[in-house]
């Protein structure tokens, strides 16, 4: 059976927008072990969690952002399927906006750093093709929405 987590694809618009569409910032965590891979805030389903709630959950725990500081945008969700540690990983990710562009992180002993990224940039980061994909799909949607 494969592995199941959740997460978030937080971003942040920038609070001077520009004709083009970089005034849509992604936010990503570098892994404190393994690879020191970058991905948004995710982590398996807790016994009696939905997924939305374990994405919630692991946000706040891997980020500090907690879901009141969260809008999450309707119609956009992903489902993630790669192998990771020799088994089977299903990821579901839902976009949200932050609150307060300023919002503070504070990360957890799971990860070493942060960076608000633009698209191209975010991509170069996310080395795995199924997270740059999401990222990809996820700004066209925010570009393409009044979200």
């Amino acid at each position: 059976m494969a592995l199941r987590a959740c997460g978030l694809i937080i971003f942040r618009r920038r609070l001077i927008p520009k004709v083009d569409n970089n005034t849509i910032e992604f936010l990503l965590l570098q892994a404190s072990d393994g690879i020191h891979h970058w991905t948004p805030p995710k982590g398996h389903v807790e016994p009696g969690e939905n997924d939305l709630e374990t994405a919630l959950r692991e946000t706040r725990e891997e980020a500090g952002i907690d879901a009141g500081q969260l809008t999450i945008i309707e119609g956009f969700k992903r489902e993630l399927n790669y192998v990771a540690r020799e088994k089977p990983k299903t990821v579901i990710y839902w976009l949200a906006e932050v609150k307060d562009y300023n919002v503070k992180i504070r990360l957890s002993h799971e990860h070493q750093a942060y960076r608000w990224l633009g698209l191209d940039e975010a991509c170069q980061l996310a080395q795995f093709k199924e997270m740059k994909a999401a990222l990809q799909e996820g700004h066209q949607f925010l570009c393409s929405t009044k979200a």
